[in-house]
């Protein structure tokens, strides 16, 4: 569970960017291929839909970007300007960094609360209603999407999850720089999954390209 937890922005954003790949492939496949006179493949083209793609696209982006501003905290990828920061003395610097990270907590918290509030009058509550079996006469369905027609509650349920989610990595980065005095730090020339011991077997392993003695020169 802590692995899942751990690696949890990887596996939306991974599955939601091959998602709406795939879909925006289909679609343009879709476009060209009804323009072509192939007899039945043509009709059948036809007779698939696919106005929905466009707006699906963009939400799955949308979603893409709320999650993803969770993965750059965890991972310290956020653009930062840290000059002044750093010339601090110890004491100061470590209240600097700590005022920060409550800073990005509290806006978090609060975007991802107003975000719920929204979602819950915007459609939510009727369909909590509906799943519970409560009386959901006197409260309102909420909007759909024009194409999808999807209930717009959901659409918009990605700014409160991406937000708490971004508080929940503030928190904890806070808790480990209390702890170990550590910030995450992206590095641009690591790679993810290869680490200096396979680096090391790689180098080892790869063949030499010096000339043998005696050769011409």
């Amino acid at each position: 569970m802590t692995k899942i937890l751990d690696h949890l922005e990887e596996w939306i954003i991974t599955l939601l960017m091959g998602g709406a790949t795939l879909i925006i492939f289909l679609s343009v496949v879709h476009r060209y291929g009804t323009g072509l006179p192939i007899p039945y493949v043509q009709d059948y083209l036809l007779s698939l839909h696919f106005e929905w793609a466009q707006e699906l696209a963009i939400i799955m982006f949308v979603w893409m970007a709320k999650f993803g501003a969770a993965y750059g905290v965890r991972k310290g990828v956020h653009v930062g300007v840290d000059v002044l920061v750093n010339r601090m003395p110890t004491e100061w610097r470590r209240f600097t960094v700590l005022l920060a990270i409550g800073c990005g907590m509290l806006f978090t918290g609060i975007v991802g609360t107003l975000g719920l509030t929204f979602v819950w009058e915007n459609g939510m509550h009727h369909a909590v209603y509906t799943l519970l079996g409560w009386d959901a006469s006197e409260v309102p369905e909420g909007p759909t999407t024009p194409d999808l027609e999807w209930p717009t509650w959901f659409i918009y349920s990605a700014v409160p999850m991406g937000s708490y989610l971004m508080c929940f990595r503030f928190i904890q980065v806070g808790w480990t720089f209390l702890r170990h005095g550590e910030l995450p730090h992206h590095d641009e020339s690591h790679v993810e999954g290869l680490d200096d011991d396979e680096d090391d077997e790689l180098f080892a392993a790869a063949p030499s390209h010096q000339p043998a003695h005696g050769g011409a020169r």
